[in-house]
């Protein structure tokens, strides 16, 4: 969880970044640029910890019902 969690922060720290980098070139071309609002950050961040929980428990919780040499060669 926390490994997704930092993925998700590293993730939306750079998009944050690269959308303040590039609002100036926006800006000149169409006007205003729009600025992620929190909800939606908070959203897609949390999306990305639920995704990392889940496929980081699904062959965890498979592999602790085998016999633990059956899951080693599996």
């Amino acid at each position: 969880m926390i490994l997704s969690l930092l993925g998700g922060a590293i993730g939306t720290a750079l998009g944050l970044g690269a959308t303040l980098l590039a609002s100036g070139l926006v800006t000149s071309f169409v006007g205003p640029a729009p600025v992620p609002l929190l909800p939606i950050v908070l959203v897609a961040t949390g999306f990305s910890v639920v995704v990392g929980v889940f496929f980081g428990a699904y062959p965890a919780v498979r592999a602790g019902g085998l016999d633990p040499i059956e899951a080693l060669r599996s």
